[in-house]
């Protein structure tokens, strides 16, 4: 998954492009989901391997760095089957991916939370928005700097996809 490609008219990347990019890095069975960077791929490398040779060809491609988070097929099931909120609207869920475990310290600098929940994964936050949606909240997530976001319809079709291969 990438950060901020094709949002809010940032970083453009043509979905085409990326697979073409993908492939030229090694990646094989290469296919886009919807044009926001999410790309499943199959790779007989190391995940740092992989994450590294995106990331080079990706900068060197968009003249910026662009945020590169892998999972595995297993990795992105889990991700959907440890949702703690598998009652809520799917599209009021969302999951930021992190490299890195997220800590309570990263729970305790969010800032606008109104009626939001959030719940501390592997190395994800999971976050439920309140009944006006993502559109209208204040919710400010400081660790998201180095994440991006996927609603759990999204996280289900990549696991679909990705589980697929």
């Amino acid at each position: 998954m990438l950060r901020a490609v094709n949002v809010g008219g940032t970083g453009k990347l043509a979905m085409s492009d990326l697979r073409r990019i993908c492939e030229q890095s090694g990646g094989s069975h290469v296919e886009t989901y919807i044009a926001s960077g999410n790309l499943i791929f199959a790779s007989r490398c190391a995940v740092s391997t992989v994450k590294e040779r995106l990331a080079s060809a990706l900068a060197a491609h968009a003249g910026q760095a662009v945020g590169v988070l892998l999972r595995t097929a297993r990795e992105l099931a889990a991700v959907r089957d440890d949702n703690p909120f598998p009652g809520a609207p799917p599209n009021r869920t969302m999951v930021l991916f992190l490299d890195a475990p997220p800590v309570e310290t990263d729970l305790a600098s969010v800032s606008g939370r109104t009626d939001e929940q959030l719940h501390l994964g592997t190395r994800e936050i999971y976050i439920l928005y309140g009944p006006a949606g993502m559109g209208r909240s204040k919710l400010r997530i400081p660790a998201a700097r180095h994440g991006t976001a996927r609603n759990m319809n999204t996280v289900a079709k990549l696991a679909a996809l990705a589980a697929a291969r």
